[in-house]
């Protein structure tokens, strides 16, 4: 991404004057530019998830993104690295540059409908107009080489694809496998461990499409895809999730589903170091993909992996991961359960992870830490590790939602 010398310094200093402003109003104004993007292009809602609309996990993710291009918007390329991961969505979602001028045209006035015309004048809102195009020229030119990559390889597409589910497997409770080889029968793209893809659920009795995104489980080169979904039961004010319930009612080997290629950029390294996979509830999926990936490719390397959940009925891939540490000596698990069941005999602690605990089964901070799960167990897993002293370029997580809630938490 290159810096921005096509804006003039005038319009660089008006945008940087707002940020106090988006800093201190932005959830306000991503909430109404969602609000009027929708009325006008209803058909918008087959792209964006509207349960993370309701939640306003969406909202918050914009309002930071828009914060944080406003703050650099001199210098682009220094939010490089926060921008990437929503990159990787936007491919994954098929967003395409098309969309970009109606979000910029319904930001602008949302700007205008939260701030009012005192705030938002004509050079406010034209310089953001500006603004706006440099950012969106950035993001479609970092989302043309994921396009690009996605499809220049062997098996590889564009949009979505009609899948087959070759097998449907209950793990847990709560957790369902889903085995998917191409409906067509040709080759298909592999990706690396950690990564995800797009379903596209078409439910009937709905209105508009639902698209999800759920971390691969499995090792590349096995011949299929696997997902491993967990079923959103509806508890409190939260409701039952729409597409994770119809796809462990509905879907049955052999019904098709339409997926995009593999996308995300939360992939497990290379390094010689000691791997430590650390997951909570569903969590575990993208370190079931990793710890497969590693045994194969580092048959060496040290690994130990960690995985929290309620209580046995709810715990999936128990057996399988059994087996990979009984075939694989230089591998190690741990399983906590924080709720177990008298039928519960065999995990090694109750109740969650702290510091204690996981300073005392880790060999050393020197080492690779992947985690995944909640968003208050990944918060309390990264407090654990920046004070147990680990470099910030060996931690790593995976969350569909503002990385910063998840760093910055107290």
């Amino acid at each position: 991404m290159a810096t921005t010398t096509l804006l003039d310094e005038q319009t660089i200093n008006i945008v940087k004057s707002t940020v106090p402003i988006l800093e201190k109003r932005g959830d306000e104004i991503t909430s109404c530019f969602y609000k009027l993007m929708f009325q006008n292009h209803p058909e918008l809602k087959n792209i964006f998830n509207q349960t993370n609309q309701r939640k306003g996990d969406q909202s918050k993710a914009l309002a930071n993104t828009v914060y944080a291009a406003a703050a650099h918007i001199d210098q682009l390329e220094t939010i490089l690295p926060a921008i990437q991961p929503i990159t990787q969505k936007h491919r994954s979602l098929n967003i395409k540059p098309e969309h970009y001028p109606i979000v910029g045209k319904h930001l602008l006035l949302a700007m205008q409908e939260v701030l009012g015309e005192d705030v938002a004048n004509d050079d406010v809102i034209g310089a953001w107009g500006k603004a706006y195009q440099e950012i969106a020229n950035a993001f479609i030119t970092v989302e043309k080489g994921l396009y690009q990559k996605a499809t220049n390889v062997v098996g590889g597409w564009e949009g979505f694809r009609d899948f087959k589910v070759a097998k449907k497997v209950v793990e847990s409770d709560v957790i369902t496998s889903f085995y998917l080889e191409p409906a067509d029968e040709e080759p298909f793209s592999s990706f690396e461990a950690g990564q995800y893809i797009t379903v596209k659920a078409n439910i009937p009795g709905e209105s508009y499409t639902h698209l999800r995104q759920y971390s691969l489980s499995c090792a590349p080169g096995e011949g299929m895809y696997r997902i491993s979904v967990k079923r959103e039961d509806a508890i409190g004010n939260n409701p039952a999730g729409i597409v994770s319930n119809y796809l462990h009612s509905h879907l049955e080997e052999g019904s098709i589903l339409p997926i995009s290629a593999p996308a995300g950029d939360f992939i497990v390294d290379n390094e010689t170091k000691p791997l430590i996979l650390i997951s909570g509830g569903v969590g575990l999926t993208p370190m079931m993909s990793m710890l497969e990936t590693v045994t194969k490719s580092q048959p060496n390397r040290e690994v130990i992996f960690i995985h929290a959940t309620r209580n046995g009925k709810f715990h999936a891939m128990k057996e399988h991961v059994k087996a990979i540490t009984n075939k694989h000596s230089q591998v190690t698990a741990y399983t906590i359960y924080d709720n177990p069941l008298e039928a519960d005999k065999d995990y090694d602690k109750q109740g969650f992870i702290d510091y204690e605990w996981l300073t005392n089964v880790v060999p050393t901070n020197d080492a690779s830490f992947y985690f995944c799960g909640p968003k208050g167990f990944m918060q309390a897993i990264y407090r654990h590790l920046k004070a147990f002293h680990v470099a910030e370029e060996n931690i790593h997580f995976e969350f569909f939602g503002p990385a910063q809630e998840i760093a910055t938490a107290n």
